[in-house]
């Protein structure tokens, strides 16, 4: 069995309770201790999960933690990596890798000069129905990718979501809200972008919560909730993809992939799971594809599991910081497009991720 590596989780909020339960199917990782800066929350965690309960100071410094779990809100995401790194440890943060991308070349650039390692999540991309698109399209069998379609619309947090503000202010909006999954997941098949054209546009001023815990608060709109981008990807592949939180409904795809020997319906990148759908060059129906890949339950902390293994092995995690970046420089690049009104030119790029070995022992990923 592979030696154990500890986390220490900062930030305790419901998303935590996922990557506690997943992280232990994964023989290298043992989330250890966690932190607040609400302290009760820390402690409702540690008492239920049986975790070492610590301020975020001890955590950062225990001599037992390799790796930080990053789990606060996105606007902290920065600080928290960064003093991760300056205390010596590996870091996995939540998505985005920051908000903003001079502070994401700070993080990048921090880790090189510490030796350490930056993941960032989403890790969907690793799940069996997008493992198994990548299989196809790496086989040959939808031909050359040469354009595609992504949608994510729906009409807001604000009617459900308990605490529904944040997704309306900066570092907010569709686009940073669910693009990291879709961005990521089309990288995963395709490789880096190359160049980006987005138009985009905000249909309400303000929005009025009518959820349980927060109904008729009022919540300022200060980013775009349509958000339309037209990406170039390095392989030549043209993709559209669409994120709105002012769609009532719609019959729209997740995400679909045209070759030049057929077409791909690929799974919803929110999650790991299928189904995956192929029609051939000339065919009239879709037909379901065999997933190729475990993993397609709800894995949150694969991608922080595949960390520790990169750290074991001395190689490079899937969930790297390179890609994050050129994830958030793709996502910037969108809305500066729709401002200027003229194509942007993505400076990062990114390898595209190793594809996960097949026929996996559960809880392995080598």
């Amino acid at each position: 069995m592979d030696k154990k590596i500890k986390v220490g989780v900062i930030g305790c909020g419901d998303i935590s309770t996922v990557y506690i339960n997943v992280s232990r199917i994964f023989s290298n990782i043992e989330i250890f201790a966690c932190a607040d800066i609400k302290m009760e929350a820390a402690k409702l965690k540690a008492d239920e999960y049986d975790l070492k309960l610590m301020t975020v100071d001890e955590l950062l410094y225990n001599r037992q933690i390799e790796i930080i779990l990053n789990l606060t809100t996105p606007l902290a995401h920065a600080e928290v990596n960064r003093k991760a790194l300056l205390a010596g440890k590996h870091v996995y943060c939540e998505k985005p890798l920051a908000v903003e991308k001079n502070d994401g070349k700070k993080i990048i650039a921090l880790s090189k000069e510490k030796g350490l390692l930056v993941g960032c999540a989403p890790d969907t991309f690793m799940g069996g129905g997008h493992q198994t698109c990548r299989k196809l399209i790496d086989d040959g069998e939808i031909g050359r990718p040469i354009a595609g379609t992504a949608f994510m619309m729906l009409h807001g947090h604000e009617s459900w979501h308990p605490n529904p503000g944040f997704y309306y202010l900066k570092g907010g909006g569709p686009m940073f809200d669910m693009g990291p999954y879709y961005l990521t997941a089309l990288i995963n098949m395709l490789g880096p972008v190359k160049l980006v054209s987005g138009m985009c546009s905000t249909a309400f001023n303000e929005r009025v919560a009518t959820s349980k815990e927060r109904y008729g608060e009022r919540l300022p709109v200060e980013t775009p909730t349509h958000v339309t981008g037209i990406l170039e990807f390095h392989n030549g592949a043209i993709i559209t993809i669409v994120t709105s939180f002012d769609v009532w409904y719609h019959s729209n795809h997740c995400i679909e992939i045209h070759g030049t020997l057929g077409s791909l319906k690929v799974p919803d990148p929110n999650y790991f799971n299928g189904p995956v759908k192929i029609c051939k060059a000339g065919n009239k129906n879709w037909e379901d594809v065999a997933l190729t890949h475990g993993y397609t339950d709800n894995m949150r902390s694969i991608g922080l599991a595949d960390m520790a293994r990169a750290v074991q092995q001395n190689t490079i995690n899937r969930c790297n910081s390179s890609m994050a970046y050129h994830v958030l420089e793709v996502m910037h690049a969108i809305l500066e497009s729709s401002g200027s009104k003229k194509h942007i030119e993505i400076q990062s790029t990114c390898e595209q991720p190793d594809i996960l070995p097949l026929n996996l022992q559960h809880g392995l990923l080598y």
